[in-house]
């Protein structure tokens, strides 16, 4: 009788860590569609809702992260992880996993040490430029790391690195011939540019100030603005609206309109982020969040904008913004080096470079 094939991904807390799992997820179904999958995440995280959505059951572990802040939450860390490390055992048993797959996210760290003492095959897909010490710590016992920067070997075995890149939307791959379409489906005039601010799929603080406090200064500069606010700051700055070429929105669904209508786009640098726009080629200014572990996002930026392929704003400089928008908004030489620089840097195959890793494993 043929063992079947029982695949776990685990990922979660932020859809940077999501959306990849999920990638891969529907990438390998069609290479075995009779294979059994499991999703493991954090309970009360975003992951619980979005994974059923996208077809897959999900158990979820109680489990967070160390504030870096001295916090009474973190009295509770030691008690999570033990509870975590326990169910995760129980889950790697019952489901007796081929391979388990670990995108980040908190709920990765306890699996993939089960799996990996329980002597299953273990996949770590890293999408920063800065590993963190979880993944550093599952490295050593991890059969393949596949990673989307170059330079990982300060931190990894590199007999154990494959450079893939991070899973991205395919429906991002032909943005620019959707042009008119992006502009018609918004709403929005050709005759004047369009910046698009991303602040993450909860949004950002920071990036939400900065552009209220410029949103004036910019519509008298003739441009308007896409500005996603995150579903957590939606109800506070709707009220911009009302000025003309300025639309906010909690979530962006067509992300490949978002882009297409694009002329310039402000983000943070999420590793996945990062990732699509490269693929999308547009000018970016990155502010990349400074409350993140290790610093990483001012990490991954710094990858892409020493390569002249973008633009860095600290949250620290945000004095600068309207200097550094005007240059690159009168710049069409700037402009096009940028584009053509950051497309450059694109790994459009991802999904499938990680998935033949993958298959290896399986089938050795």
């Amino acid at each position: 009788m043929k063992q079947s094939i029982n695949i776990i991904l685990s990922g979660g807390g932020t859809g940077g860590h999501i959306y990849p799992a999920v990638s891969i997820a529907n990438e390998l179904k069609e290479k075995y569609p009779e294979a059994n999958f499991l999703f493991v995440g954090a309970k009360d995280r975003m992951e619980m809702e979005k994974v059923p959505q996208a077809g897959y059951k999900i158990e979820g572990l109680w489990i967070s992260g160390i504030q870096r802040s001295l916090s009474l939450k973190n009295l509770a860390f030691p008690f999570k992880l033990i509870s975590s490390l326990w169910n995760a055992f129980k889950i790697i048993r019952k489901f007796k996993p081929t391979i388990v797959i670990g995108t980040g996210g908190f709920a990765s760290g306890p699996t993939l040490y089960a799996a990996s003492v329980k002597g299953v095959k273990t996949v770590i897909q890293e999408q920063n430029s800065y590993p963190g010490i979880t993944n550093k710590l599952l490295s050593k016992k991890a059969d393949k790391i596949c990673v989307a920067y170059d330079g990982l070997e300060r931190f990894f075995l590199a007999d154990k690195i494959v450079k893939t890149g991070n899973p991205v939307r395919q429906d991002l791959l032909d943005v620019t011939s959707k042009k008119e379409e992006a502009i018609n489906f918004f709403g929005l005039k050709s005759n004047k540019k369009i910046l698009v601010v991303i602040g993450g799929s909860l949004g950002a603080r920071a990036l939400n100030n900065l552009i209220e406090k410029q949103i004036n200064w910019l519509v008298e500069n003739e441009v308007q603005v896409i500005w996603q606010t995150g579903k957590l700051y939606y109800e506070e700055f709707k009220k911009y609206d009302n000025l003309e070429g300025v639309q906010t929105h909690a979530f962006l669904n067509r992300m490949d309109l978002t882009y297409a209508a694009a002329d310039f786009i402000i983000s943070r640098a999420g590793a996945g982020s990062i990732s699509e726009l490269c693929i999308v080629g547009k000018p970016v200014i990155f502010i990349p969040s400074p409350n993140v572990a290790e610093d990483h996002q001012t990490k991954n930026a710094l990858s892409v904008v020493t390569k002249d392929a973008a633009l860095l704003l600290k949250e620290s400089e945000l004095n600068m913004f309207q200097n550094m928008f005007l240059e690159l908004k009168n710049d069409e030489k700037l402009q096009q080096k940028l584009s053509e620089n950051i497309k450059a840097l694109a790994l459009p195959n991802a999904t499938k470079d990680i998935v033949k890793e993958i298959e290896k494993l399986i089938n050795s």
